[in-house]
């Protein structure tokens, strides 16, 4: 199937970038542009994309007051944050607003067609070159609130694959870490997120340092 894709980026030649290497995939299409965070919402209502690539720093409306809009909306496309090494301030909101992740604009092509395909599939994606100092971010800014009940039936297992999970490891890290299979990760993962009513990976992470699971700087 087809992934449908806006690209949002207020320069036209990262835009033009953007769609050569997309278009040139045979199940994926860019079906709209925009140039500011307004133009965004109207591109997508019009074209029902699967994707959006989210640029932060646009005119008129920025892209997080952009995502925070589309994801607000029913049915939403999911939102792929593009961003560069030093907006970490705004990482922060963008995972609390339910965007799937992030993507560094410096990434080779390949890594962006498979973070395209990463979101589409429901899956959650944080570039890995900045995933511990966006985390350490984020967990310097989270309030502290008070646990609740459906953390309870976690089991010491899957409270210790959520705080791996909250720290950035991926599925062969934490199997690495735990010495089980990389299936058995896949397993407690699923088992985590559906106790906590999470959807992905990077609300794991917003959890655990909502609720003091884990803090900033925790190795």
């Amino acid at each position: 199937m087809t992934v449908r894709v806006v690209v949002a980026d207020d320069q036209m030649l990262v835009r033009a970038g953007l769609k050569m290497v997309l278009d040139a995939e045979p199940d994926i299409e860019v079906v709209g542009e925009a140039g500011d965070g307004e133009e965004v919402l109207r591109v997508v209502r019009n074209t029902r994309p699967d994707v959006v690539l989210m640029d932060i720093r646009m005119p008129v409306l920025d892209g997080l007051e952009a995502s925070r809009r589309l994801l607000a909306t029913p049915d939403p496309p999911k939102v792929l944050v593009l961003t560069t090494f030093d907006e970490e301030e705004y990482l922060y909101e963008a995972l609390r607003a339910g965007t799937s992740g992030f993507l560094l604009k410096v990434s080779p092509p390949e890594q962006l067609i498979a973070a395209v395909h990463t979101v589409s599939a429901g899956n959650a994606l944080i570039d890995p070159a900045v995933t511990q100092r966006v985390i350490a971010a984020f967990g310097r800014r989270a309030a502290v609130k008070p646990p609740p009940r459906e953390l309870e039936e976690l089991t010491a297992r899957e409270l210790e694959i959520l705080t791996f999970l909250a720290r950035g490891l991926s599925n062969q890290e934490i199997a690495n870490a735990l010495i089980i299979g990389d299936a058995t990760v896949k397993t407690h993962v699923a088992r985590v997120l559906m106790k906590l009513g999470l959807r992905d990976r990077v609300q794991a992470v917003v959890f655990a340092y909502e609720h003091g699971i884990v803090e900033p700087g925790q190795a």
